[in-house]
């Protein structure tokens, strides 16, 4: 496991010393409180931007089309996401199905646009968090929970009592509300949001949702705010703060650029930052438009190595130093050498 590169002999980024942070708010009879908080919060639903007002308590459902109980599709030891959370024995993933965005490119479609999956009370829920730490899971991954943070929250408050130790990963696409962000306040320690889009007319295209690029950059200052640059343990893995990832888009290398340079200038240059180059076609891409085209051509193949050279490029003249680097080896692998980005 490598430990991530940093400026100077004693590592600022480095914690001796880890609890998770929910403990803390067990001990003082809080996590409970909040709990309650956040389940009155499914009475009129106003979790995400979409604020739809649904009766989730009554088992109504608005655009996350999810109603009393969070929807898990699947839990496992995950082996695929980033060397600082994976580390030899998985990062313990927790897929929620459906989604309150609709990202025609979306490569979980199966997920996060049908209801498949099991529906799980908090007891339930909390059985998997507990069972994903007996495997030997360095985290607890929760994958698209924003439109199920109450379940999230009443979950960790049933597993603690049993031994839930493991520190929380809020795995969400940026699509976030601030004032639900504060509900995660003491029980989230490490944020790894996407940030998507930096235009609305591209967030509105791609994923119905015009006001994305303004409500990411509320939710990640908010993250930023509650745990700061990404940290880590004396083993590598990350144990609290802001983990970013952006999906560089086809066709929108300009959209990569402003959003490194907001991050780098409002945010802090030391955010972590994973520069993702897996798009591909998926979801709704490159459907038949009924016109003897394709729907949203332009995104209808993969990034151009150049363009994740641009990308990367983009990032370092930000300013952003702290990146992600397993996925730049594995693109210049990829590319045969063609693509000079990997490393730092």
């Amino acid at each position: 496991m490598p430990i991530p590169a940093t400026r100077g002999r004693e590592d600022p980024f480095r914690l001796e010393a880890f609890e998770p942070a929910y403990l803390a708010l067990h001990r003082d009879g809080r996590l409970s409180e909040r709990a309650e908080v956040a389940r009155r919060a499914l009475e009129s639903c106003r979790l995400c931007p979409r604020g739809c007002g649904a009766r989730r308590l009554e088992g109504e459902t608005g655009t996350c089309r999810t109603g009393r109980h969070a929807v898990v599709s699947s839990a496992f030891p995950h082996s695929g996401e980033e060397d600082v959370l994976r580390g030899r024995r998985g990062s313990g993933t927790v897929f929620f199905s459906l989604c309150n965005l609709r990202c025609a490119f979306c490569q979980n479609a199966d997920i996060s646009w049908l209801h498949s999956g099991e529906e799980m009370d908090a007891l339930d829920l909390a059985a998997v968090f507990l069972s994903l730490q007996e495997r030997g899971c360095h985290n607890l991954n929760l994958v698209t929970p924003s439109h199920v943070v109450p379940q999230v929250i009443e979950a960790v408050a049933a597993a603690v009592p049993g031994g839930l130790r493991l520190p929380i990963v809020f795995n969400t696409g940026g699509y976030d509300s601030v004032e639900t962000l504060r509900l995660l306040d003491g029980i989230v320690d490490v944020y790894m949001p996407d940030f998507k889009f930096w235009r609305p007319e591209t967030a509105e295209r791609y994923a119905g949702a015009a006001d994305y690029p303004e409500r990411a950059r509320q939710a990640i200052r908010e993250m930023h705010r509650q745990v700061g640059p990404l940290r880590f343990g004396p083993d590598g893995l990350a144990r609290r703060g802001v983990l970013l990832r952006h999906l560089v888009m086809p066709s929108h290398v300009e959209e990569s650029a402003a959003i490194f340079e907001w991050v780098a200038g409002e945010v802090s240059p030391d955010t972590w930052v994973n520069v993702m180059g897996q798009y591909h076609p998926a979801g709704k891409v490159g459907e038949p438009d009924g016109q003897g085209g394709v729907l949203f051509p332009e995104i209808n193949r993969r990034p151009r190595a150049w363009e994740m050279e641009a990308a990367h490029e983009a990032a370092r003249r930000a300013g952003l130093w702290r990146l992600d680097g397993r996925r730049e080896a594995r693109l210049a692998a990829e590319s045969g050498g063609a693509w000079k980005g990997a490393g730092r």
